[in-house]
């Protein structure tokens, strides 16, 4: 089944705004075929988790518990967990079995993770390999993304600039359609 990796922000909880679009990020991916992979825990990470179940799709959780000891797992929604023993490991797992990445809105961490899943793209190539789809949503990485293109003199093609996870998902079917 192809995976996609889902990063967001741990923050927000029932009834906000982005928590709503997370659960509909997790529905949408599920109702396209595609399974999701998140951090397993609180925020979005449950939210896209909690969407892509109700719509009956596969969820990987890969939590991090020496990094989180306080957390007690995964959230409810996961039908899979994986563990990784650092933060960087955990970013790695999710986009190794991955076909695309999503950044939805986050803060350090979801920056983070949406470099790393860049980076890894724009290295892609010098083992002759295709870059996997990276998608970032949302106003602040409107502006982050072309200021890091800038600044670093690198490729912000690499990451697809959306508004909304329904163009979020538009855009992987087309890149990275379910085979």
């Amino acid at each position: 089944m192809n995976v996609v990796a889902v990063f967001g922000a741990s923050s927000p909880r029932p009834g906000d705004a982005n928590y709503h679009v997370g659960v509909r990020c997790g529905r949408l991916l599920a109702e396209a075929g595609y399974a999701v992979a998140t951090g397993g825990y609180a925020g979005l990470m449950e939210a896209v988790s909690l969407g892509a179940r109700q719509s009956g799709g596969r969820v990987i959780g890969v939590t991090v518990p020496d990094v989180f000891p306080d957390r007690p797992g995964g959230n409810e929604h996961l039908t899979e967990e994986m563990r990784a023993a650092t933060l960087l490991e955990r970013i790695h797992e999710m986009v190794e079995v991955s076909i695309a990445s999503i950044a939805l809105p986050g803060s350090l961490g979801t920056a983070t993770e949406l470099l790393v899943a860049w980076n890894l793209a724009y290295v892609a190539r010098f083992a002759d390999s295709v870059p996997k789809p990276v998608i970032a949503v949302g106003d602040q990485w409107q502006h982050l993304v072309p200021l890091l293109t800038e600044e670093l003199e690198t490729d912000g093609s690499l990451v697809t600039l959306v508004d909304t996870v329904d163009d979020a998902v538009s855009a992987i079917a087309t890149t990275a359609p379910v085979r």
